[in-house]
């Protein structure tokens, strides 16, 4: 299984950037999807989570209303649009698989591939 993010890159607060996740290996559809993030200094934070065919949807209290994660099982990709972030949104930004059995995992231990990660920075 291999999870390549990209779109990372330098935004200013209040603008907008959509990350994008390519999945191969397995059966994207098989297995909800999440976005998490780690800023400089500080562990890994849950940040958004999707279900296996995208009807169910988790999101920090820190993105909510702002963010908005997304899939397409036909292309194995999954999204994040980041919409007006804060500079403390600023970060490496990584995509994961869950592991088989969980629906809507929050937490990290409940995801086994992660991708590389891709760095956002938000300028204020």
């Amino acid at each position: 299984v291999q999870l390549v993010e990209s779109g990372g890159g330098l935004v200013q607060a209040g603008g907008s950037l959509s990350l994008s996740c390519a999945a191969s290996g397995g059966t994207f559809s098989n297995y909800a999807m999440g976005w998490f993030r780690q800023a400089p200094g500080k562990g890994q934070e849950f940040v958004a989570a999707i279900s296996r065919v995208g009807d169910s949807i988790e999101y920090a209290d820190s993105v909510k209303g702002r963010f908005t994660i997304s899939r397409d099982n036909a292309k194995n990709t999954l999204y994040l649009q980041m919409n007006s972030p804060k500079p403390e949104a600023t970060a490496v930004y990584y995509c994961a698989r869950a592991k088989s059995y969980v629906r809507l995992p929050t937490t990290r231990w409940n995801y086994d591939y992660w991708g590389q990660g891709t760095q956002v920075t938000v300028s204020s």
